[in-house]
């Protein structure tokens, strides 16, 4: 009890902690905090961002990589060439690039990856986007990519953690034990506690790369993380929970780095349960819901507005956040008009992320306001993942922010957690992906976030903004985060 009193304690600020100094030699090892442990460690078979965070670029890579400019740059291939109506994707691969078991890299791994990921025992979440692939391997360093639709996205999406290029023999096992041809190996996995990755010797830039040894920590308490932070025990913490980044702005032995993302933070609706699947219950529960309040109770102020599933910034974006707007008294007039009798009773599913139980607690707040009482569930990020987004889908509401860049055809997805479905928005969306015209796509987007919005398919709650708190020397972090990875090889301290 005393130890926890200490660490809240110097959390808050009460007790100065004084911050070891930098040993000659940490200078090759660092370590990051997480607020989630990962499932496993495999990106192809799970949904879990965390996955990413440890792998994407440092265990595993990819065709292309995606820098924290947004921009897609060549990564296993070293240059593509499209054909003029987009279909065609010929991608140069590296040549001497080898697995981790000592296995070549060539076009026939790249086959084999793909394949496996849009074939018909693919746990993949973009199973759709690689189904529409056809692989062929010219020669053992050139591989063509044909496309069923127009996707111009397809170098970005390729960048991503479902697109990294597995070693046949090992994929069975990637989620114990993973096998890729990055610059990293899993050493240790302490379940519950941390993994430590340890460079590899045999990567064709091995000697580029400064940190030997990354540990990352799970720490989900906000004031562990911040006595973690204080003590020296973590040296940086991406995405950290936004409620101790005030207590480090104005201290000179840290840095502070606040970014964009392509994140939607979004209360997730069953459309499978009655009476969610009304729209205007939908929109009764938009409408008592005042957004700016959700983004200071669940991100202490870190988060624009967004009114569909789509954030500003992004291509094709328009502001939609007039069409649900916070009225509490049209939320009961909806209510009326729908026929429910209040206290309409639901429950609300929460993830372990501080963005999410605490801005379930405001939403709770402002939903019985209006006759909605909601009852909080809060489950472990492994429940969260096989009894709500996957499974028996056992909730009502929920709360969760959708990192990825490019998701929108998670809508057209039929069986996909909160069950829409519409004809309209899967015709839209086939027009998008067959178009390559960048007057037409913005067009069909805006259309797209309108009726994603009209329709209240969710409650659409904010773009985070991810903060980063890390020691002063380090350097390379990531400031802006349009995919949610820890490049380690970029990492140094100064």
């Amino acid at each position: 009890m005393k130890r926890r009193t200490l660490l809240t304690a110097a959390a808050a600020g009460a007790l100065p902690l004084a911050l070891p100094a930098l040993a000659q030699g940490r200078k090759d090892r660092v370590t990051l905090a997480m607020q989630l442990e990962p499932p496993g460690l495999d990106p192809t078979a799970n949904a879990a961002a965390a996955i990413g965070e440890i792998t994407l670029y440092n265990i595993f890579e990819t065709l292309t990589k995606i820098g924290s400019d947004n921009k897609v740059t060549p990564l296993l291939a070293e240059s593509w060439e499209v054909s003029p109506d987009l279909k065609t994707y010929t991608f140069r691969l590296r040549k001497g690039v080898k697995f981790h078991n000592g296995e070549p890299f060539n076009a026939n791994t790249v086959k084999f990856a793909f394949d496996r990921a849009g074939g018909d025992k693919s746990t993949n979440k973009d199973k759709r986007t690689f189904a529409n692939l056809t692989t062929q391997v010219v020669d053992e360093h050139t591989v063509v990519l044909l496309n069923k639709e127009i996707d111009p996205d397809l170098p970005f999406l390729l960048g991503q953690p479902t697109a990294i290029i597995v070693e046949p023999r090992s994929v069975d096992t990637n989620a114990t034990r993973p096998v890729g041809t990055g610059p990293y190996q899993l050493q240790a996995w302490n379940k519950g506690a941390s993994a430590v990755l340890v460079k590899w010797p045999g990567w064709r830039d091995a000697a580029k790369v400064k940190i030997s040894q990354a540990t990352f920590r799970f720490i989900s308490d906000p004031a562990a993380a911040a006595a973690a932070l204080l003590s020296g025990d973590v040296d940086a913490f991406p995405r950290v929970p936004t409620r101790i980044v005030p207590q480090f702005r104005n201290d000179p032995r840290f840095q502070v780095l606040v970014g964009g993302s392509r994140a939607k933070t979004i209360l997730s609706i069953n459309h499978r349960h009655k009476p969610l699947d009304d729209v205007r219950v939908r929109r009764a529960i938009l409408a008592a819901i005042d957004r700016k309040a959700v983004i200071q109770g669940a991100a202490d102020g870190f988060g624009q507005p967004i009114g569909s599933h789509y954030v500003p910034g992004a291509e094709g974006y328009i502001d939609t956040t007039a069409i649900n707007p916070y009225n509490p008294d049209k939320a009961r007039q909806l209510l009326a008009e729908a026929g429910v009798k209040t206290p309409l009773e639901l429950v609300m599913t929460l993830p372990p992320p501080a963005y999410a139980r605490q801005g379930g607690e405001v939403i709770a707040s402002e939903l019985a306001k209006v006759g909605i009482n909601v009852k909080i569930q809060n489950v472990e990020w492994a429940q969260w993942l096989s009894g709500t987004f996957g499974g028996p889908h056992n909730f009502d509401l929920t709360i969760v922010s959708h990192v990825e860049a490019f998701d929108l055809g998670n809508y057209a997805k039929p069986d996909y957690y909160f069950g829409w479905q519409s004809p309209k928005f899967n015709a839209l969306y086939d027009k998008l992906k067959a178009t390559g015209n960048a007057k037409e796509r913005a067009r069909l987007l805006g259309e797209i976030q309108t009726l994603l919005a009209t329709d209240a398919v969710n409650g659409y709650l904010f773009q985070p903004q991810f903060p980063t708190i890390a020691r002063k020397e380090l350097k390379g972090l990531w400031k802006d985060m349009p995919v949610s990875v820890n490049d380690l090889a970029a990492l140094s301290w100064g």
